[in-house]
């Protein structure tokens, strides 16, 4: 892999590893503890408890049951955090933490944060326009313009730890967390920065959501079963299962985190986006835009599909997605190499945490890459004929990753990928 690299002449560039993970996911409220139930085959998949579904069809979720604490922040503050950023700052935190990073321990001015969103407020939006509805402008609070934005977990984040240099936001509906990561590395890469915050928050749970998913008839009914709702590949699939939550990675330069000793878990070796130019829900059939992403990763990666021994894939559970990204896969790697490949889905524990999910894919994927296993594909009991390929069925594996790609594709047909390595040491990689 590192000649790879040096043949597309990126052996001068500027390397970019991930130094620390936070998370808040359905299965658990700490990356440790949620990837220790992804390798047990756990599901985070349960009846939705913080509101009445009433007569909806769909009951079931992802859903983050309490509010995380955040130490540090003024009650006031906090009252007035949309959901969304209640999540991302929580899972910033960890991250923080994870990394080593002490306040005055790095240059505020070469540390940034892009920290992606698909409904932000959304739910925030919802409830004050009932207000003003019901009860008049007055009622209408000061501070709702500074809630429910979707640069506002970015914000609140970069305050936090006053994180000065690059900001942005990244809003690219269920590819969010990934291109978050991909804009971070590149932000990185370009000299901007020494260190930044990446990924996605959501808050995807509350009823207008929900129900304009129901209605759309893409969300799972499988409300007696929650636990076996999600099942991508599997022929009983009937729709995903809406998730919510927050996974933010800290990304560094490799000499910035070589010089203060820092943990790598692996480095970001490149990252692809494309477009499929087909449809605003329907994935384009044969997969050709997510396959695009997928060689434009590995491009910018200087790597072949070879190289590459496992794919976290986007595998959202419904009937037409996962056959479309099975074809995606064939397409961009080969179908041979593919059927070598070692695949699984994270989504069919955690449910789809929209613009957090490519977020927390590439944390598992990190994970996966740094202690040498995955996580299974649970559910999966009778897979369809149409998709093939080694989806790591019910059983988490031992397994040594030199690549792997982590994909997310979202509605509008924008698709990201983003591909983690294995760290070997200042000189080189695996």
């Amino acid at each position: 892999m590192a000649q790879a690299a040096s043949s597309n002449g990126h052996h001068d560039r500027r390397r970019v590893v991930i130094t620390g993970i936070g998370a808040l996911t359905p299965l658990a409220d700490s990356m440790p503890a949620t990837w220790r139930q992804l390798l047990a085959g756990e599901s985070g998949i349960s009846r939705i408890e913080n509101w009445d579904t009433g007569d909806f069809p769909v009951k079931i979720a992802g859903e983050i049951k309490g509010t995380p604490d955040l130490p540090g922040i003024d009650a006031k503050t906090v009252r007035n955090l949309a959901r969304y950023a209640h999540f991302g700052l929580a899972a910033a935190g960890q991250a923080v933490t994870d990394a080593g990073l002490e306040a005055g321990s790095f240059d505020g001015e070469r540390a940034g944060v892009i920290v992606g969103t698909a409904a932000g407020g959304m739910a925030e939006i919802n409830d004050m326009s009932r207000t003003l509805d019901e009860r008049g402008y007055r009622k209408v609070s000061p501070h709702f313009m500074t809630t429910f934005p979707h640069n506002m977990a970015s914000y609140y984040i970069a305050q936090t730890f006053q994180m000065r240099g690059p900001n942005s936001t990244v809003t690219t509906a269920c590819a969010t967390g990934g291109q978050a990561i991909a804009d971070a590395t590149a932000t990185i890469r370009r000299g901007d920065a020494d260190l930044m915050l990446a990924g996605g928050a959501e808050h995807g749970v509350f009823p207008l959501f929900v129900a304009s998913f129901m209605v759309l008839k893409a969300a799972s009914t499988r409300n007696d079963a929650p636990k076996k709702a999600s099942r991508p590949f599997d022929t009983g699939r009937d729709g995903f299962v809406i998730g919510e939550g927050a996974a933010i990675l800290v990304l560094e330069e490799f000499e910035h985190a070589h010089a203060r000793g820092a943990r790598i878990y692996a480095e970001v070796l490149g990252a692809g986006s494309s477009s499929d130019a087909y449809h605003a829900i329907a994935p384009e059939p044969e997969g050709r835009g997510a396959a695009l992403a997928m060689t434009s990763a590995l491009k910018d990666a200087g790597i072949g599909p070879d190289d590459v021994d496992y794919i976290n894939a986007h595998a959202t559970s419904t009937p037409l997605g996962d056959i479309a990204e099975t074809k995606a896969i064939k397409l961009a790697l080969g179908e041979e190499h593919a059927r070598r490949i070692a695949i699984s889905a994270s989504k069919s524990m955690t449910g789809h945490m929209m613009g957090a999910a490519g977020a927390i894919e590439a944390a598992v994927t990190a994970l996966s890459v740094h202690e040498g296993r995955i996580h299974p594909t649970i559910n999966l009991e009778s897979p369809d004929s149409v998709c093939d390929l080694d989806y790591v069925p019910n059983e988490a594996r031992p397994l040594a990753i030199r690549a792997a790609l982590s994909n997310s594709f979202g509605l509008g047909g924008q698709n990201a990928c983003v591909v983690i390595g294995k760290y070997s040491g200042e000189n080189g990689r695996a």
